[in-house]
Formats: C-alpha cells, structure tokens, sequence
C-alpha cells in the first residue's frame, strides 16, 4: 500500500497495544514511515476483547496497567532518540537508541477508543488525538464523551488544534439506498452474529438494521449522497477532523467491496473535501 499510493495516510486501527512490544511496534511503524515517505501514522488501543491476553501473556487482571504503562513506554520511544525507562512489566531500558527513526520528526499517535469515559480521559491528560470507535446505536449519544474530552484536554493545557478527533464505523456505499441496504445487511448480520454457542456477538434484526442505518445511526451506509450527509452530520455534531470507514466484513464478495471502494473514491470523497476545504 506505501508503494502503489502517494498521498493518503497509512494508519492502524487498532494496534492493540496491550498484546505488542512498544518498541517493535514503533520499529514497524517507523520503517513504514520511510516506505511512505513520511506518511505512516499509529492508533494504539488496548481491546474489549479479552481473548488474546493469555496467548501473549498478559494478565487480564492487570489490563489497563499493562496498556497504561506501554503506552508511557511508547510515547518515550517516539518522542527521545534515546530512551531510559522502568516498568513493572516489561524490561526496562537504559539510555538506549530504537532504530530506524522515522522519516517525521516523530510518528503521529492517535488513542482508540471504544466509548468509556476512562480511555477518553486519558487521551485527553496526555493531549493524544482520540479515534472513537462508534459500532452501534445513536451517534448522538457520543456527543457528552466527546465533550467530556476536550473539556479535560484543554483543561490540562493542551491546545484544540493538538485534540484531534476521528471516529471510525462499518462502512458501505451503493448506488440507492435501498440497494445499499439490501446487499449489506446479510454480511452485516454475519459479522456480528456468536459464532459459538454462547459466544460474543448478537443478532441484528432487520428493524435493528433500519435503525442503525438511519440518519443518526453509528452504520455508515446508503447511497453517496446519504454518506456524504451522515459524515458531514459527525463532524458538525461531534467536531470529527476525521472519518475511517471499516469497509470489508461479514465474508463481502470482493465485487461489492471494491464497488463501494469506488464510489468512496469518486464521489463521497471528493465532496467531503470540497465541504471541508481546510
């Protein structure tokens, strides 16, 4: 992706912190900065999941621990040629150098979050643009976590341009909506249904599915133009300075992913920019 494009943003979402290395991932991420040509970026998260703890080692007792203090460890990494560090559960380093640096003078991090007030909060102490995970229900009810977010952020002395926000949703644009609706729903329904007795998940209801496909509905689906609104309704309501769309779930036949890639590309795109010139 780094060779065959020249202008977009090559970002994570999510690496999941609390299951990595810090320094291997800053290591990647600083290698495809030069691939790029200084166009690589990070969104550390640390899960809802809690499935891969045990088969990397982390102790799920101690999650946000672990997360809290490889995140310390990664900021370092990004923001010191060398680095001298202590934690409690990783080695600890001693003025040591973590090559390659990136081509950037440092690599941009963003914070993933999936919705608690604390992943907020601490994006906000430590003046990260925050990407907020919006899966379901009423894009509305973000509104007072994103407030709450830039409240604590400016309040701890970090400027409005540094609390950056982006959200992140299912995505799929077809031509009408009905036709929109009506291929995606089956996929959509796939995705999300356990796929074990008991297991995460739930099943989507066709009314289920009208409701999150709405106008304030956290699906980002329809035809172009109902993309389009729906994107513009996020940044005027929740101030978003950015919008990545998840866009290939639920088993997709590759048709109907590169068709919505497409008229991502051709048409939401192009009057998304022309609407939010700066």
């Amino acid at each position: 992706m780094a060779q065959a494009t020249t202008n977009i943003r090559l970002t994570s979402a999510v690496s999941v912190l609390s299951t990595l290395d810090p320094v291997r991932l800053h290591q990647d991420f600083a290698s495809l900065d030069h691939l790029s040509n200084g166009r690589a970026e990070i969104i550390a998260g640390r899960s809802a999941f809690l499935e891969a703890f045990t088969l990397f080692g982390v102790d799920p007792a101690h999650y946000d621990d672990v997360f809290a203090e490889k995140l310390d460890l990664l900021l370092a990494i990004r923001d010191h040629e060398n680095v001298t560090w202590t934690g409690r559960h990783r080695p600890a380093l001693n003025d040591l150098s973590v090559p390659p640096r990136p081509q950037q003078d440092r690599l941009p991090l963003w914070l993933g979050v999936g919705g608690t007030p604390s992943s907020a909060e601490r994006a906000a102490r430590l003046g990260l643009p925050m990407v907020l995970g919006l899966i379901g229900g009423d894009i509305r009810r973000a509104l007072a976590l994103t407030d709450h977010y830039r409240t604590l952020g400016q309040a701890a002395g970090h400027t409005a341009d540094t609390l950056r926000l982006g959200v992140t949703s299912h995505f799929y644009v077809g031509k009408t909506s009905q036709d929109a609706r009506k291929d995606l729903y089956p996929y959509y329904r796939e995705y999300l249904r356990p796929k074990t007795p008991g297991g995460r998940g739930w099943l989507v209801s066709p009314d289920q599915f009208e409701a999150v496909s709405g106008p304030f509905g956290a699906l980002m689906t329809g035809s172009p133009q109902e993309v389009i609104d729906k994107i513009l309704t996020e940044r005027e309501l929740l101030g978003i300075d950015r919008f990545m769309g998840q866009i290939d779930f639920g088993g997709m036949p590759p048709g109907m992913v590169n068709d919505s890639i497409e008229l991502l590309a051709t048409e939401v795109a192009p009057a998304i920019r022309r609407e939010t010139p700066t």
